[in-house]
Parts: C-alpha cells; structure tokens; sequence
C-alpha cells in the first residue's frame, strides 16, 4: 500500500514537473503541404524565432497529401506532450471536414494554440490569359465553355471552392486541376500548363509584381494592403464572395494546458520579432494582433469559418471521391 501510494504521489507530481520543464528536447512543426509552398515559406520564417523563444530546435516536417489532411491526421494522433504541432490553415480545419471522410475531427481532437497570419484569396491568371480584366475573363470564359482549366490545391479547398462558387455564380465553366501543394500548381501556371487559380494571394505576390502573372481581382471586402491597386471581385463585376487563407498553430487533443500555454507564450514572442515581422509584410502575410494570439481566439475564428463555409460547400457538393 505504501508503494502504491508513494507511485501515485511520483505520478501526480512529475505531471507538472513536466510542463514546467517543457521543452527539453527538439519540437516537430508539422506542415501539411509540401516544401516551397506558402505554407512552407511561412513556416520556414516561423521557426526561428520560436527557436530562440522555446531553447530548443524547431524540425519542420512536410507530410503533404489529401489537402493537408494526411498531415492533420498525423498530429491528431501524436502524443499528446507539446513536441508536435502543426501549422494549418482553413483548408486543413475547416473545409477538409466537410469535404472528405476523416479518421479525426478537425475540432475535438486538436488543442488550439494560437492563430499566426492571413493572406486572401485572389484569382490570378498566366500572363498571356486573353483578358486584361475580370469581366473580360468573364465574357471570355462564357464564349469558350470548358476551355480554360484552374489549379487547386487538393480537393475542397479554398482554391476549389472559390472556383465552384464562382462557375455557379457567373455562368462559366471551367477544367479544375488539382495539385499536391501550391508550390507545383504555381510553377504550372507560370509556365502557361494552366489558366489560373483562385489562390493565396501571398503566394503569387511576387511573380505579380515581376509581371509573370496577372491578377483580376482580390477575394475579399476591402482591397488588400499589400496589392491596393487590385480590385475587389465586387468591384470588378464577379460575385461577392471573401475568401482567405488564415493559418492557426494547432496540438494534439489532451495536451496539458501549461504545455499550451508555453507554447502560445513562445509563438507571441516570435510574432513579436520585428524581423519577422519584416518577412511576413515583404511576402503578403498578415500577423494576427495581439489580441488573437490565444487559443480563443483561433478557437473562435475556426467555428465563424465552419459555420459560413460548410453550409456553402455542401449546396455545392463538393465532395472528395
């Protein structure tokens, strides 16, 4: 009996002891998609000033496939101790639940820790796309029924999404294209393989502005601060439809609140650092104020975004095969 609870005594102090301690050894970013992509490039400016914020090193791993969802099953089943998270975004929690059977929940079965950055959606075309302008884009899309083919990312993500709203809305009819991660989709349309995409605007920022692509308009209800010139898809004659890519960092259910606090403490003080506070501007990344740099924060913004997206996706029924 005395072993017994001398055990229960070890166990139920060495829980805290634990956490306070958290991290002694190096911690995995689990990022849904593969390298090179906007997720990716996030990431990578991520890590390390959350190094230097943690005392331990940040391994970034790319485990893409299924929209993101191969990656989020992966830190669904991670034990549940603070060594690995993930970096993911509306497509990997919100919409990959109402569009595929999942083996977890994208909600009961994640700790959330803290929202990171935004960037919109915006529908970008290779350079020699014959329009010059969305209702041109429109009007051509609508003579040539079929023709045109869009790159998304995986099936029912924002990209997909965004283009069924928009077939629907407008009258057009396109090929959709689907890719493993943005990077290789992005490196098609730049190459002409594809006619556009309905993408993260961070991610074809540049090659916008090198004058590789062209962009028709922004998703979104005001005009994007790192792109003011471009229109908004209402003020440039398309459906008012806003869409956005926002990243969140989540763990695995169960892991112990001072675990999750240190660890949202540790992405504070990284959002906090004025150069990479430089980095995300330079790339079209938005960091969350401070005020939603908390679990209830991203916690809230992920039920407001199933609670407007899921009802959409499902009058349109996309669906994963």
């Amino acid at each position: 009996m005395k072993l017994l609870l001398s055990l229960a005594l070890a166990l139920a102090l060495g829980a805290p002891a634990q956490a306070q301690t958290y991290p002694s050894r190096p911690v995995t970013m689990v990022v849904p998609y593969p390298a090179g992509g906007p997720s990716d490039t996030l990431a990578r400016i991520l890590i390390e000033p959350l190094r230097v914020a943690l005392g331990q090193p940040i391994i970034v791993e790319n485990v893409g496939g299924a929209g993101g969802s191969i990656g989020s099953g992966r830190v669904a089943r991670a034990a549940p101790d603070g060594y690995t998270f993930i970096l993911g975004h509306v497509q990997t929690h919100v919409m990959a639940a109402a569009t595929q059977n999942l083996q977890f929940d994208v909600v009961k079965d994640f700790e959330p820790v803290s929202l990171v950055a935004d960037s919109p959606t915006w529908l970008v075309a290779r350079k020699t796309f014959p329009a010059n302008d969305l209702r041109e884009a429109i009007a051509w899309m609508k003579a040539n029924p079929g023709k045109a083919t869009a790159g998304v990312v995986g099936v029912g993500g924002p990209p997909d999404v965004a283009a069924v709203y928009f077939q629907k809305n407008t009258g057009t009819s396109f090929q959709l294209v689907p890719y493993r991660g943005g990077a290789p989709m992005n490196q098609d349309l730049i190459a002409g393989q594809i006619d556009m995409t309905f993408g993260q605007a961070a991610s074809t920022l540049g090659s916008v502005r090198g004058g590789q692509l062209k962009v028709f308009a922004v998703l979104a209800g005001k005009r994007w601060w790192a792109a003011p010139e471009v229109p908004t898809v209402a003020e440039a004659g398309g459906p008012d439809l806003h869409s956005s890519f926002w990243h969140g960092i989540w763990l695995p259910k169960g892991t112990p609140p001072e675990v999750v606090a240190k660890l949202n403490a540790a992405i504070v003080e990284a959002l906090a650092d004025p150069a990479l506070q430089k980095r995300f501007s330079e790339i079209g990344q938005e960091i969350y104020p401070r005020e939603q740099q908390n679990p209830q924060a991203l916690a809230a913004q992920q039920k407001a975004e199933i609670d407007k997206w899921w009802p959409i996706i499902k009058a349109a029924g996309i669906k994963v095969e």
